[in-house]
């Protein structure tokens, strides 16, 4: 008998990745117009402009841990919609503000909406799909996704000089509601009425306990946490890296969007490999690949070698790594929760954004005009990330249909 629940899978994959890739619409998009926003919004203190992802990525964090919860006792569908609606008012905000400030809290709105979209999608992912399926599902998902920060760059710099970049908000707008439209129109519910539960503070606090008091579960949101914020210190910083250090600021989209490109066969490989070989051997080797990655370039800058090709490396040696990182810390944390799908979500999410996002926005503002900042936090992130997924084990999990 047909699941009524389940869209063809190819296109639910699609769906899921337009989903995901509001996230990363949102962030890459605004990347050409940093330099730009610095000097007309902060000329004294152009760095702060940074804030502009930090903050977005904060109240994502924030947004993320009730996302869960309100998913879990109304639905996915309306929470992923409500988020949209939310997420088009804080683009207004950002759009019409006069300040720098004024677009700081536009951008935390928007952070704290698509956390609905985000969270909801996992959530529904996972009523669906469960163990090495699910990672793989969402590993597909990824490659569709991975072709957004491909173009996002190029799309917001054309906006930007065709119309100033204050139109890239209302490239928000429309995307948005062009995916709100298709879920709407097209996806059923996947959590049943008789399956939603109540939201309260007693089962938030207590799904934190049961996600925290597991193992697998708290060892992967940490090397989550630590690869994540080694990432948006990344993307906050990699568009003025290209403009002040390789003097790249007009072909920054271009080098941008090679390594997005060259990150997509990661999510394919992934997809086919974890069904052989187990998500902790995947997130294991691609940490330790990119640990290397990392060291021969901060060595490469210590050393004056540093080039615009060596960063262009480093950078998609990230991006590649995280199609085997994120998909499979993800499935692997909430392979034990499925029967509080949302809420773990939301914990799982809440905890390594947050935490990510403080560990990144003071690797932001210490930008110096060279990778140095980003290559000593993601040095750091990455060997310890490493000693944890030693320390968790080799041990493979079962695999599920």
């Amino acid at each position: 008998m047909t699941d009524q629940r389940r869209l063809p899978e190819l296109e639910f994959i699609a769906l899921t990745a337009m989903l995901f890739a509001t996230i990363a619409f949102s962030i890459d998009a605004m990347l050409p117009a940093l330099t730009v926003m610095g000097e007309e919004l902060s000329p004294t203190d152009p760095e702060q402009v940074t804030l502009v992802i930090g903050i977005f990525v904060l109240g994502m964090g924030i947004g993320t841990f009730f996302a869960g919860p309100l998913s879990d006792a109304f639905g996915r569908k309306p929470v992923i919609l409500g988020g949209y609606v939310l997420y088009i008012v804080g683009a207004a905000i950002a759009a019409s503000s006069p300040s720098l400030e004024w677009i700081l809290a536009g951008r935390l709105i928007q952070g704290l909406a698509v956390a609905g979209p985000r969270i909801a999608a996992l959530a529904m992912v996972r009523d669906l799909y469960s163990g090495e399926r699910m990672a793989s599902i969402s590993s597909y998902s990824m490659m569709i996704f991975v072709l957004v920060p491909a173009v996002a760059p190029l799309i917001g710099q054309q906006i930007m000089l065709a119309f100033g970049w204050r139109a890239i908000f209302v490239s928000f707008v429309l995307f948005a509601v062009v995916v709100a439209t298709w879920l709407s129109t097209r996806q059923p519910e996947t959590l049943p009425q008789e399956k939603r539960v109540n939201m309260s503070a007693r089962a938030m606090g207590s799904a934190v306990v049961e996600c925290l008091g597991n193992r697998v579960f708290r060892f992967s949101v940490t090397v989550l946490t630590l690869t994540f914020a080694g990432l948006f210190a990344l993307i906050s910083s990699v568009q003025p890296i290209y403009a002040e250090s390789f003097d790249a600021a007009d072909t920054f989209p271009y080098w941008f969007a090679g390594s997005a490109l060259l990150a997509i066969p990661g999510n394919f490989l992934n997809g086919r490999l974890v069904l052989r070989y187990g998500m902790r051997l995947m997130v294991k080797t691609a940490v330790l690949g990119h640990l290397i990655v990392s060291a021969l370039a901060f060595v490469m800058l210590q050393t004056g070698n540093m080039s615009i090709w060596i960063f262009f490396l480093y950078s998609t040696s990230f991006m590649f790594s995280m199609s085997f990182v994120f998909p499979n810390l993800t499935a692997l944390s909430m392979e034990p929760m499925g029967h509080i799908a949302g809420l773990a979500a939301s914990v799982n999410g809440a905890i390594s954004t947050i935490l990510a996002a403080v560990l990144a926005i003071p690797i932001g503002l210490a930008f110096d005009g060279t990778p140095m900042a980003v290559l000593t936090g993601t040095l750091i992130g990455l060997a310890i990330s490493y000693g944890l997924m030693l320390k968790l084990g080799p041990r493979p999990e079962p695999a599920q249909a």
